[in-house]
């Protein structure tokens, strides 16, 4: 054969398989459009921005003639500027540093009490909490935490700069030594959730799809089997091996990071379990009808990969525009995540934890029924 038909050959057979391609929209979208998405919801996160925002602490429990001699209060009413009554913003005081090469560094200071501060403190809302004590600034915070240590950095240099400090020696670090305060107590609450909807989602959703495609779910037409019954049999199960995952990671960490459960188990595994109902119920309904594996991935995919990121697992999702808050607030991967997070380092209980149980019990109640109505077999 020569070389020009096996070139037209090639050629066609390029041409046959671009055209299969087009035909299918969900290929093209979850190829190239949803990763340009993933791209922008990630670049809002990480990277830099032109004035880089830290929010900062400020203990008030000091009486009226302390707070005058406070070096933190005079270098806050000299130094920064203070929110208008009227403003939009909740901080009190705000702090601008220049750098045409570093960019702009922003402060945002809070004035709070203590106990309120260690509670944004352990959310990543914040990460340093300034106190003024006997003509010192003191600077609280995780030492293992890179970026409270840069906050500490920029900010002690600004303190020190003007003539409200005349002593080299008048700021004083505090480490943090308090439960649940550390990265690691941040993360595994975390981690336990994600796993909770990458399993649901997986386990479950893809799991059926791969039957539906592989012609199995078919064969129990013909059986007395209800379709209710097969499903909840299927999230029943994978329920069991979440709550087995979730007590081996709990015990690894307990022994490993001596890591404490500070509020109510009981209400703890409540919330996990209206988690599990919560994802069963939306990975039914993404189940329900599709027989195209790769149609499915993408799905699944469309599902995970933005909670995954935006719902606060590895980083804190103040990280992101504040508009965006509201909305990352109300995903179900957050709810779970922060009501867990609560549990472990704020010791809530089931006041605490009530509403969450509701909206995600709600919301996998809703899902799976609306997933069991267009659920086909084949």
């Amino acid at each position: 054969m020569s070389r020009f038909p096996r070139l037209r050959q090639l050629w066609l057979l390029t041409l046959s398989l671009l055209r299969e391609l087009i035909r299918e929209p969900g290929v093209l979208f979850w190829g190239i459009v949803f990763p340009i998405l993933m791209t922008v919801g990630l670049g809002l996160a990480f990277t830099k921005k032109a004035d880089v925002i830290r929010k900062v602490a400020v203990i008030n429990e000091a009486g009226s003639a302390e707070r005058d001699s406070s070096v933190v209060y005079n270098f806050l009413e000299n130094k920064c500027v203070k929110n208008p009554v009227s403003g939009k913003e909740d901080y009190n005081w705000k702090l601008e540093i220049k750098n045409e090469k570093l960019g702009t560094s922003v402060f945002f200071f809070y004035e709070l009490k203590w106990d309120d501060a260690m509670i944004l403190l352990k959310r990543g809302t914040i990460n340093l909490i300034l106190t003024g004590n006997d003509g010192h600034a003191q600077y609280h915070f995780d030492p293992m935490n890179s970026d409270a240590e840069l906050t500490y950095l920029k900010l002690s240099s600004a303190i020190g700069s003007g003539d409200v400090i005349a002593e080299e020696k008048s700021a004083e670090i505090k480490p943090l030594t308090i439960k649940g305060t550390r990265y690691i107590d941040f993360l595994v609450p975390g981690l336990l959730t994600m796993g909770i909807m990458m399993s649901a989602m997986w386990g479950i959703s893809y799991g059926i799809i791969e039957k539906r495609s592989k012609k199995l779910l078919r064969r129990l037409v013909a059986t007395p089997m209800k379709k209710s019954h097969f499903l909840i049999a299927l999230i029943t199960v994978r329920t069991a091996m979440n709550f087995v995952e979730a007590i081996v990671l709990i015990l690894f960490a307990i022994i490993a990071f001596h890591i404490t459960i500070q509020g109510s188990i009981s209400a703890m595994i409540l919330l996990f379990l209206a988690g599990n109902i919560a994802f069963a119920g939306i990975a039914v309904f993404v189940s329900c009808h599709t027989s195209n594996t790769e149609v499915g991935n993408g799905l699944i995919n469309a599902i995970v990969t933005p909670m995954m990121v935006l719902s606060g697992i590895f980083f804190s999702y103040h990280n992101f525009p504040d508009w965006s808050i509201q909305i990352i607030n109300k995903l179900p991967l957050t709810i779970l995540t922060d009501g867990i997070r609560s549990i472990f380092n704020e010791g809530a209980g089931y006041p605490q934890v009530a509403l969450p149980v509701m909206i995600l019990s709600a919301t996998g109640v809703i899902f799976f029924m609306a997933g069991l109505k267009l659920f086909k077999w084949h």
